[in-house]
């Protein structure tokens, strides 16, 4: 079980990876399937943190609830036409992103 003092380091890492990019540099990876869409409003760091420790069960929950999915064509689509930016975190072998919704 990790202390809570290396989950804190762990955040701070990945809030640091956690980058604005547009769709149109995600497309290789798109096409590879591993890109994982999380919930505009869902924690990206949360998500990224329960992949990092092989959550299973959680990850499993939250694809059920709609919370994460794999990018649909039709998505990956729209966003390829407006080359919408994203918030991207890489862990591998995923890329999770997530569409900023306008405030």
């Amino acid at each position: 079980m990790s202390s809570a003092e290396d989950i804190s380091e762990l955040i701070t890492r990945l809030n640091g990876e956690t980058a604005k990019i547009q769709w149109h540099e995600l497309q290789k990876h798109y096409a590879s399937g591993s890109v994982i869409a999380v919930a505009a409003g869902f924690d990206l760091i949360k998500v990224a943190i329960a992949l990092h420790q092989d959550d299973t069960a959680q990850i499993k929950q939250w694809l059920a609830d709609s919370l994460l999915q794999q990018v649909t064509d039709s998505q990956a689509q729209q966003w390829y036409e407006q080359n919408t930016a994203v918030w991207a975190l890489v862990i591998p072998p995923f890329v999770l992103v997530q569409e900023k919704k306008p405030s």
